[in-house]
């Protein structure tokens, strides 16, 4: 067993953050799910303003699409990216299928351009959850108030969501309940609700990143991780607690925290951080292709979600006194990841008009 395999008996799966033709035509996905165990595929807008502008393999069939004026950019851009989703949901359908539905999952992201549009994002992920035609598809929605708004439907209509973009403790709060009461409305509407799944993507690196050069050198490549430790101790209660019992009892699944934005930023700090310091039962990690490696040569498992709660709550207190808004914080960074993401997809579409 490698040291990725090593992470599966501690009850987490870790999930690729990366996905293009290269990765599916040279067979490389179907090693890492192979001999790495990765048990599912996220991918943003970025990861495939990156693939369509330098494989290859996509130039034959977008000229192709440019020849049919009547389809938009963003369109041509679907038609490309469905056909990759598709085939990673296939590669993952057997896990999916061996797991009962636990694992072999794949992420597809809504235009950025609506994350203050519920009315736009709900038109968008049905379209998308239709196109794509895989029970193991997830639609890929901004934690925004009008994302959450749409999710709490989308979850009611039986779509798999990953929830993403979450920063802070608040974030996820709002999550779980719009989650909890699409399940709710879905029981009470007499639907089935095995075979729903959700994942809410908690961002990690990116908080030490903002929060470091105002905090006191102790508290510094701290936060995240506590943050995520306290996170993870409110799952508990919420999903093995009364308030989900009931849901539970008829068939609903918890929605997993996912840890994102897993690579390490800031040199001074272990290269596998947000993977090493994160493993526990009932979580996901997706982890882009350079961690993935550092963390197959160097990584330990062990069931580390768990440790020291205390402390990661009097870190949280500590970077409070020192002055920080996690609410705030939260909001800054949903707010620049947007931005990133609206000029990832800008950009992408220039490649497609």
């Amino acid at each position: 067993m490698n040291r990725l395999q090593a992470i599966r008996p501690f009850g987490q799966r870790i999930w690729l953050d990366n996905l293009s033709r290269e990765l599916l035509a040279s067979g490389e996905l179907a090693r890492l799910l192979q001999e790495d165990g990765i048990a599912g595929v996220t991918s943003n807008p970025a990861i495939f303003h990156k693939a369509i502008s330098t494989d290859p393999r996509y130039r034959e069939e977008l000229a192709q699409l440019k020849t049919n004026a009547s389809l938009s950019a963003e369109q041509r851009y679907e038609t490309l990216v469905i056909a990759d989703i598709q085939a990673a949901c296939d590669l993952n359908l057997p896990q999916y299928r061996a797991t009962a539905g636990d694992d072999g999952y794949v992420s597809l992201e809504v235009s950025p351009a609506l994350s203050r549009d519920e009315a736009g994002t709900l038109a968008a992920a049905r379209r998308l959850w239709a196109a794509i035609d895989r029970p193991n598809a997830m639609i890929k929605i901004p934690a925004t108030a009008e994302g959450i708004a749409a999710f709490r439907q989308l979850t009611a209509e039986g779509v798999n969501v990953n929830i993403t973009l979450l920063f802070s403790l608040r974030q996820v709060e709002a999550v779980w309940d719009a989650y909890i009461a699409g399940l709710a409305a879905r029981h009470a509407a007499g639907q089935p609700l095995g075979h729903v799944k959700a994942v809410a993507s908690f961002f990690l690196s990116r908080v030490d990143s903002l929060l470091d050069e105002q905090l006191p050198g102790e508290l510094q490549g701290k936060v995240a991780v506590a943050l995520s430790r306290v996170a993870y101790q409110r799952y508990l209660e919420r999903f093995h607690g009364a308030e989900f019992a009931a849901l539970k009892a008829a068939g609903a699944r918890a929605q997993f925290l996912l840890w994102a934005s897993t690579g390490t930023k800031n040199k001074a700090y272990s290269d596998v951080l947000y993977v090493e310091s994160l493993i526990g039962d009932e979580t996901v990690n997706t982890v882009p292709d350079a961690t993935l490696a550092l963390f197959r040569d160097h990584g330990n498992a062990a069931a580390t979600l768990t440790q020291d709660v205390a402390a990661a709550q009097a870190t949280l207190a500590a970077a409070a006194a020192a002055g920080v808004d996690f609410d705030a914080v939260g909001e800054k960074l949903q707010q620049d990841g947007l931005v990133l993401f609206e000029k990832a997809f800008a950009e992408l579409l220039l490649l497609t008009a």
